[in-house]
């Protein structure tokens, strides 16, 4: 796969297919994954526009990031990212923890973000503690806790494809790699930030979701000018892996909506 120099020392993997004039789609992964949980969506969008799915410093085929790395830090090596690759300006998607990052980036260059996407995502959750700290207590050995956790991050009963492949995806992230992931998503506090968003944003969620239930994101509406929720059935966690077909639907319906202003 690819990779991009960022200006903050970063080689960051990254996947493109798809070409054309209109607006790019920026794709950001949750803690327990990597740019490849956007598969079914960077096949859907790239026949219309470049698409571009990332990973995180010490995620997938990006280098090791270093013990302190931040949410903040994320947010600044994408949007370096995007800009060594010519992406001026993006559609910016970010699932779970790519909600976080897709916030700190319009924190830190709203002029980046065409529009935002944050799928079960949050600003700041009431849990958010408990989970970090249980994450960090079992992160030791990924595989047991991506086997442990997959039947509560996925609506059931579950495809057995996908609660295969998400097992596997989760198994071969770096331990420390998750554990720095881990304190950026679940120690956020961006309220401040998400009320700050001027930007259309679309927000979803699975409607079985155990892990940022949908009050989270109908408090992201809440928080953010003229946002628009809309829940996705029969999913939980993982909306765009679960229900691929009505998370592009959504997305594509808002997307052209925002390129096509009053059309």
């Amino acid at each position: 796969m690819p990779r991009v120099m960022t200006s903050n020392g970063y080689a960051i993997g990254y996947a493109e297919p798809g070409g054309g004039d209109a607006i790019p789609i920026v794709f950001l992964h949750g803690v327990g994954s990597d740019k490849s949980v956007w598969r079914p969506q960077l096949e859907h969008f790239s026949g219309e526009r470049r698409t571009v799915a990332f990973d995180y410093p010490g995620y997938g085929d990006s280098d090791p990031a270093p013990e302190g790395t931040t949410r903040d830090d994320y947010a600044s090596a994408i949007i370096s990212a995007m800009h060594e690759l010519g992406v001026d300006r993006a559609h910016v998607c970010g699932l779970s923890l790519g909600g976080v990052v897709a916030i700190a980036m319009h924190h830190a260059d709203a002029g980046r973000c065409a529009s935002l996407i944050l799928a079960d995502t949050f600003a700041v959750h009431p849990d958010g503690r408990a989970i970090y700290d249980r994450s960090i207590a079992a992160s030791g050995d990924l595989r047991a806790m991506a086997e442990a956790r997959v039947d509560v991050l996925l609506a059931q009963p579950a495809d057995p494809q996908i609660r295969s492949e998400v097992v596997e995806t989760m198994a071969r992230i770096d331990p420390t790699a998750y554990r720095i992931g881990a304190e950026a998503v679940w120690l956020a506090d961006q309220a401040d930030r998400a009320r700050d968003i001027k930007v259309p944003t679309l927000v979803l969620c699975g409607s079985e979701d155990k892990v940022t239930p949908p009050a989270l994101s109908t408090e992201l509406e809440r928080l953010i000018t003229d946002a628009r929720y809309q829940p996705i059935d029969r999913a939980g966690h993982l909306t765009n892996l679960e229900q691929p077909d009505a998370f592009n639907k959504l997305v594509a319906d808002f997307i052209r909506a925002v390129d096509t202003p009053g059309a």
